[in-house]
């Protein structure tokens, strides 16, 4: 399935694995890329010198294209853009807008630059600076996200710029992969859908948790940093709803003590970070730590398979998915999918209608009824 993005990036299928913290590791990444789809690495768990380390692996692997995820906030951004040069990856990602001087330095090593927006204004900025392609995600997506649909935000994005858009937010088939690329999409990006399949090192418990997840039991919370955060709802996460200010705080440092050892991130440098993820709001001090120890929580989950203390990031999509396929085998009925559906409306196009022609008494001389009629039948008028 040619598009866009698989002409920009080299992949084979308009399908990407997004850069989900803790889950999208050498090992699911190699087998995105190995399936023919692009995957991404999350750097914003790793060291740099984790993240080399990773890149290194994956590209032992497979010679076939990925990707990574940076944080455009990050204090070490430009170390991490630079080992992505070096190591000649092709994609580099973002989950928050770059500055245009990142844009312009990956783009002059010759990567591939593709941020996640969710909001039209920010698509037009991004595009403005050089971005070459852009992932959309609406508010059906895992994570932060947004609170637009991303059935009218997509169609938005795809009518402003004029670089290649990716839809995310909802999408886990072949059937919404084509939807997409019927707004104008050039392909999908699923974070939930690749976390549930037996490439993914999620644990065996908190994908189990997932499996059994209706729409339900999976909400949007501003409790952990003061955004929108779509996570599956679990006793932890009421707990935080519900707690007062000195609770709240009390259990963020305790989280944010256990993130700092594990990061070896000073006091002073983790409040530094979760300060610079406010984004304009108002946080409480709990919030600020909750917000720079969100990796910490993250961790508890995918890693150490702590449904009971970590969160659990989930797109709505969730509430659809009932089995763990492999990755290819994933990739390969997406695609099947989608072409079965191409070619169902294909069925349902009406077939072509000759152009009637004069009626044996008409006068064409002098008559134009018949050349209007002919007008509206014909695919140019209709």
């Amino acid at each position: 399935m040619r598009t866009a993005l698989t002409d920009l990036v080299g992949v084979r299928h308009p399908i990407v694995q997004t850069g989900m913290g803790w889950v999208a590791g050498p090992r699911l990444v190699t087998a995105t890329a190995r399936a023919g789809a692009l995957g991404v690495l999350a750097s914003a768990t790793m060291s740099p010198d984790q993240l080399r380390s990773a890149v290194r692996e994956v590209k032992s692997r497979t010679d076939a294209p990925f990707g990574v995820n940076l944080r455009a906030d990050a204090g070490d951004a430009r170390e991490r853009v630079r080992i992505i040069v070096e190591e000649g990856v092709r994609v580099a990602s973002f989950a928050l807008a770059p500055s245009r001087e990142l844009i312009a330095e990956l783009k002059d090593a010759g990567v591939v630059v593709v941020p996640s927006v969710g909001a039209r204004r920010h698509a037009e900025k991004v595009a403005a600076w050089g971005a070459d392609a852009v992932i959309v995600q609406g508010g059906e997506g895992g994570g932060h996200t947004g609170e637009v649909a991303t059935t009218v935000l997509l169609p938005q994005v795809v009518d402003a710029v004029d670089i290649p858009v990716v839809a995310a937010g909802g999408f886990h088939d072949g059937r919404g992969l084509v939807a997409a690329l019927a707004y104008g999409a050039a392909g999908v990006a699923m974070g939930t859908r690749f976390l549930l399949t037996s490439d993914s090192t999620v644990p065996d418990a908190v994908k189990a948790r997932y499996l059994a997840a209706t729409a339900k039991d999976i909400t949007l919370t501003r409790a952990m940093d003061g955004l929108p955060h779509r996570m599956l709802r679990t006793e932890m996460v009421a707990d935080l709803e519900g707690a007062g200010r000195l609770r709240s705080l009390y259990r963020a440092l305790r989280r944010a003590s256990g993130f700092r050892r594990i990061s070896g991130l000073s006091w002073p440098g983790m409040v530094r970070d979760g300060l610079a993820l406010r984004h304009g709001k108002e946080l409480s001090w709990s919030q600020v730590l909750l917000a720079a120890n969100t990796p910490m929580l993250l961790r508890a989950s995918m890693v150490d398979g702590r449904t009971d203390l970590g969160i659990m990031a989930s797109g709505q999509v969730a509430a659809l998915i009932e089995d763990l396929p492999s990755v290819a085998e994933l990739v390969d009925r997406i695609v099947a999918e989608a072409e079965t559906a191409r070619a169902l409306l294909a069925d349902l196009t009406p077939p072509h209608r000759p152009e009637p022609g004069p009626s044996p008494d008409s006068d064409t001389d002098t008559d134009t009824g018949t050349d209007n009629q002919a007008a509206l039948s014909s695919p140019s008028g209709a």
